[in-house]
C-alpha cells in the first residue's frame, strides 16, 4: 500500500530521509509548475523552488500531523513567491487589462498548429491573470486542492477563493474562445 503524504512526512520528521525523497519526487513537478506560473519574468524560479523545499526541510518539526501535508507544502511555496514580490516591490493586483492579441482568432491552420496555438494562448492568458486569480487557479488545477485548502494557503475566505476562480475561469474561457471548436 502506498504511503500517504502525511505518513511520509511523519516518517521524515522522525529521521527517515527516504520518506522525504518520496515526498519530493511526488510533488516536485506540480510545485515547480506552481511557482513557475505564479512567478514573473526575471524572477529566478529555480531559486524560489529550491528555497521553498529548503523551508519545508527547516520547518518539518513545525508541521502538524493532524493537518493535510499538501496545503502546508503549497502554503510554503506560495509564501516564498509572495516574499520575492515584496523584495522586488511587486504588489498583487486584482484587475488586469484585456489581452486583445491573445483573444483574437488565428487564421485557419492544420489541427496540430491549432492545438499549439491554443496551448500558447492558454499559457499567455494564465501568466496574464492577476496574481490572486492565477494562484487560486493553479492551486486548484495543479495541486488539486479544495476551495477550503486554497483559502488556507492564500489566507482568504472560501467565498473569496470561489470568486477568484470564477473570474480566472471567465478570463481563460473568453481568451480561448474558439479553441474547443477549432482544435477538436
Amino acid at each position: 500500500m502506498k504511503a500517504t503524504d502525511e505518513q511520509l512526512m511523519v516518517r521524515y520528521r522522525n529521521g527517515d530521509g527516504a520518506a522525504f525523497d518520496t515526498l519530493y519526487r511526488r510533488h516536485r513537478g506540480p510545485v515547480f509548475r506552481y511557482i513557475q506560473r505564479l512567478s514573473h519574468d526575471g524572477e529566478d524560479v529555480e531559486s524560489l523552488y529550491q528555497d521553498a523545499w529548503m523551508r519545508v526541510i527547516r520547518a518539518r518539526g513545525q508541521w502538524d500531523p493532524a493537518q493535510p501535508f499538501r496545503p502546508w507544502l503549497y502554503r510554503i511555496a506560495h509564501n516564498r513567491v509572495v516574499d520575492a514580490w515584496r523584495i522586488t516591490g511587486r504588489v498583487e493586483i486584482e484587475g488586469g487589462e484585456a489581452l486583445d492579441e491573445v483573444a483574437g482568432h488565428a487564421p485557419a491552420m492544420d489541427a496540430m498548429q491549432l492545438l499549439r496555438d491554443c496551448v500558447k494562448r492558454l499559457m499567455v492568458l494564465l501568466s496574464s491573470l492577476p496574481e490572486a486569480q492565477r494562484s487560486a487557479f493553479l492551486l486548484k488545477e495543479e495541486a488539486g486542492l479544495s476551495l477550503a485548502q486554497i483559502g488556507e494557503v492564500t489566507g482568504v475566505e472560501r467565498e473569496t477563493v470561489k470568486s477568484r476562480l470564477r473570474y480566472a475561469l471567465k478570463r481563460l474561457r473568453d481568451g480561448l474562445e474558439g479553441c474547443d471548436e477549432r482544435a477538436g
